[in-house]
């Protein structure tokens, strides 16, 4: 028992130091003559500025940070740390206007705490310290029920640092997890970067539903130059599907700011849909070279358990460019699929299964005209699998 404790005194070293490893200077966020500006309207993200050539806006995808796994051994907050770095050094090679969180941000079930939110707001911190404009969507990992662990119940009672011992009604000893609504209204409540926003409650289990609005740098302020569209992919408390209420929030809330399909469009949640699974295998029984870029047959698809509808509608809107999903910690890939693509993002985070090298998927949205282009960068600075999405 002894030695557990010791364990624990460490652990409890190592989280403090992790609320200042991160060394920034926060700064206004400015890149190549825009200024992001949050308008009291939180679904929309202005930029005002030259509207000139050359001008672009940049979004860093962070993916399966896995932030708390394995909390009660040494090996579990040096990943943590580990992945801090991962996402310093991709902020500050890239400087993007805006960062994505995409599910799994931290994994819930190895979190033995009352409120997740410690570690949430862990994952965010790089970003947040750079004074850099956010938003956030759920994965399977972030609201999953406490699994105990069974080396726990090898020695006289589970950790005194969790659970006090005079606890009498088992209360603080529960460890029943932090639901969706409390992770998102803990991250929206504390942050004035945060764009993340909750969904309609009829979806509800399903929180993360929203839309941004990226706004075009003319001096009509009131001009969009792409929607970004966020939905909970399901997991950890209940299915891992997008629901056929979900699919119809999107029909409806398209035609509602998007009518004539005439602006651009880029969609986001965390497991992919059963279509990547259709393109992986049609990809792997060709011989001849696929327009696909990024690593392809680390690991099989792992998708969504149904398909809903939703996918049906995507491919029904032209102005749909791509779809991002995470989940997959071995692959990155980006494909064709009907009149749009499909993308995976990067493994981000060192928590989580895997020992794929960790990177980010960045995005770059020009206009005048239109241009969507992609690519992987990694911790140690490289890049790789540049493609244009659009144009």
């Amino acid at each position: 028992m002894a030695k557990l404790s010791n364990r624990w005194s460490s652990i409890t070293v190592l989280l403090l130091l992790l609320r200042n490893i991160v060394i920034a200077r926060p700064y206004d966020r400015q890149s190549d003559g825009l200024t992001l500006r949050k308008t009291p309207s939180d679904n929309y993200l202005r930029v005002a500025g030259g509207a000139g050539e050359g001008s672009s806006f940049k979004v860093a995808l962070f993916a399966d940070l896995h932030f708390g796994e394995n909390a009660w051994t040494d090996w579990g907050p040096r990943q943590d740390m580990n992945s801090i770095k991962v996402m310093s050094t991709i902020l500050d090679s890239e400087n993007p206007d805006f960062v994505v969180y995409l599910g799994d941000v931290i994994t819930a079930n190895n979190l033995p705490i009352h409120n997740a939110s410690f570690y949430w707001n862990q994952a965010i911190s790089p970003t947040r310290e750079r004074n850099i404009p956010w938003a956030s969507l759920f994965g399977n990992h972030d609201d999953a029920p406490f699994e105990w662990p069974i080396d726990w119940f090898s020695s006289s009672r589970i950790p005194q640092i969790q659970c006090p011992s005079n606890c009498s009604e088992g209360d603080e000893c529960s460890f029943k997890g932090t639901s969706r609504l409390e992770l998102m209204r803990n991250e929206i409540e504390h942050n004035s970067l945060s764009y993340t926003g909750f969904g309609p409650q009829n979806l509800w289990p399903s929180v993360s539903n929203y839309v941004l609005t990226l706004l075009s740098p003319k001096t009509d302020h009131k001009s969009p130059l792409m929607f970004m569209y966020f939905l909970d992919s399901g997991g950890g408390s209940y299915p891992e599907v997008i629901s056929n209420i979900q699919s119809e929030w999107f029909r409806n809330k398209s035609h509602e700011v998007n009518p004539d399909s005439s602006i651009p469009e880029i969609v986001f949640w965390h497991i992919p849909s059963k279509a990547y699974e259709k393109v992986a295998k049609k990809v792997a029984g060709r011989r001849r070279r696929t327009q696909c870029v990024g690593s392809m047959f680390k690991e099989k698809v792992a998708a969504q358990e149904a398909e809903m509808g939703m996918m049906k509608l995507l491919t029904e809107r032209p102005s749909v460019k791509a779809v991002f999903v995470g989940h997959n910690h071995g692959l990155d890939w980006c494909c064709p699929y009907e009149k749009m693509w499909l993308c995976y993002a990067r493994h981000t985070g060192y928590g989580g299964y895997g020992s794929w090298d960790r990177g980010a998927r960045i995005l770059e949205v020009s206009g005048e005209p239109f241009t969507l282009k992609s690519w992987i960068r990694m911790e140690n600075g490289t890049l790789h699998s540049e493609v244009v999405l659009s144009r």
